[in-house]
């Protein structure tokens, strides 16, 4: 499978659809705020790092487009939180000893080597 945007897709879900995911994200961000406030930044960054619209997205793409693209775009999201993984990886481990920008850059590296590695594992030999 090869990654492809496909513009028109933008049309296909109602304006509800769009607000009910809107509304998810607000409430996993609200909530990932109240366990930082209770339990420090740490914990909290853990709850705000949960991909707050791939439930909600997962729900409508099943809808729109069918359990086995649904199914897809849950494989992909597993892919790159791993990739997000290896960059909050870096960050910690660097977050001191570097630099703020080549921070940022090692960590954009990490995280683009950990996922297309990933999806080449996963979908290399099917794209070809």
């Amino acid at each position: 499978m090869r990654p492809k945007i496909n513009l028109g897709g933008l049309r296909k879900p109602k304006t509800w659809e769009y607000v009910v995911r809107f509304l998810f994200g607000g409430l996993v961000t609200v909530c990932s705020g109240l366990v930082a406030h209770a339990y420090g930044p740490t914990l909290g960054g853990l709850f705000l790092a949960f991909p707050s619209i791939l439930p909600a997205s997962l729900t409508l793409v099943k809808q729109h487009e069918g359990r086995a693209k649904a199914l897809e775009d849950a494989r992909g999201a597993r892919l790159g939180s791993v990739g997000l993984a290896a960059f909050a990886i870096v960050i910690w481990a660097g977050g001191t000893s570097l630099k703020p920008a080549l921070l940022l850059v090692a960590a954009t590296g990490a995280w683009l080597f950990v996922s297309v590695g990933l999806w080449l594992v996963q979908y290399g030999s099917r794209a070809r």
